[in-house]
């Protein structure tokens, strides 16, 4: 009876002493350095693994001072290289707060034992109704009717209706997708469902689907009334939509970029819309971001063939919501021990 008390009793001490361990091991020196890109999120739920400092925005010249003390670093697109992470002698954990990790040397993080979290698949359902709202906004002519309304040009029409502008159902159209990944799989099923014949291009050729028709590259720029690309951005997609592409398209067509802004050039793209090759294209993503005061785009005649958003297919509340549970996630799992959508343990091609 009095071994089983003892060995109780140690027991105890050492469920505490365990627990002590994991406390010390959370009392971290946590850096994010553009918080702004989440928007509205509160971070106080990082309290439980140690002090956080919060910045807005931080530029290049700014990351190696702002990291020197850091144990975890956020980062959504501000540079990670060789150079300023070296001022981070006691860093740990990097987090990309999003799907992409261009901005970070994982070579060097893997060099120095830094641990390189990301996160896939939270911005999936928000993607791809931006696709469907940009789509149905040219095809159903949006912009002119709702400015023909506003202008007050219908209270002067004696008629009930406009029929100025024509427009068109997507039941019996062919909707092309460049990009058949996650995004590019549910916006393939959305569009059937609204009555349209699917095809896609595999950018790298080796993505096959039993669900939809495989084209060229050629045959789907022929063969869509609505484009939409869903692609990253590598040797293989970038400025893949160029004006020689532009030019086999349907002159009824649309092209909507919810990928990498330089797949589409976009200095090729105002010129087509100018010249009326396609009818019409809306982009969330754009070659420098933010977009230049001088881009083509911004200077394409007829306003209302583009609809244009800034990045913002992935941010909606939810998707934010669930990108920062995600990360804290990733947190959790590395301080115990376990391997949760590591980066520099993947074989990543650049």
């Amino acid at each position: 009876m009095r071994n089983k008390k003892y060995s109780d009793i140690m027991l105890s001490i050492g469920e505490i002493f365990k627990f002590n361990i994991k406390e010390n091991k959370m009392n971290k020196n946590i850096v994010i350095l553009d918080g702004k890109s989440l928007g509205d999120i509160s971070y106080e739920k990082l309290n439980k693994y140690g002090n956080y400092t919060y910045y807005d925005t931080t530029s290049y010249e700014e990351v190696s001072t702002r990291i020197k003390d850091a144990h975890i670093i956020f980062t959504n697109k501000v540079v990670l290289d060789k150079v300023n992470l070296a001022a981070a002698e006691n860093l740990e954990l990097i987090c990309e707060v999003a799907t992409g990790f261009n901005n970070i040397d994982i070579e060097y993080a893997k060099e120095r034992g830094i641990a390189v979290t990301n996160v896939a698949g939270y911005s999936t359902s928000t993607v791809v109704q931006h696709t469907f709202a940009t789509a149905l906004s040219l095809m159903d002519e949006v912009l002119y009717y709702d400015k023909f309304v506003k202008s007050g040009e219908y209270s002067k029409c004696r008629f009930f209706t406009c029929l100025d502008k024509p427009f068109n159902e997507i039941e019996g159209k062919t909707w092309g997708i460049i990009g058949l990944g996650n995004i590019g799989r549910r916006v393939a099923k959305i569009a059937e469902a609204f009555g349209a014949k699917v095809v896609y291009y595999s950018t790298s050729g080796k993505n096959s689907s039993k669900d939809f028709e495989r084209v060229s590259f050629d045959e789907l720029l022929k063969e869509s009334d609505i484009i939409s690309i869903h692609a990253p951005l590598n040797e293989n997609t970038n400025k893949l939509i160029n004006y020689d592409a532009l030019c086999q398209m349907k002159k009824s067509a649309i092209l909507i970029n919810m990928g990498r802004g330089p797949i589409v050039c976009e200095e090729d793209l105002a010129k087509a819309l100018n010249e009326g090759k396609i009818k019409g294209a809306a982009l969330d993503v754009f070659e420098i971001e933010p977009i230049k005061e001088d881009s083509p785009i911004l200077k394409v005649k007829d306003k209302e063939k583009l609809i244009l958003s800034p990045h913002i297919a992935w941010a909606s509340v939810e998707a934010r919501g669930r990108l920062f549970e995600e990360v804290l996630s990733n947190i959790e799992a590395f301080y115990n021990g376990e391997e949760r959508n590591r980066v520099e343990k993947q074989r990543v091609k650049y």
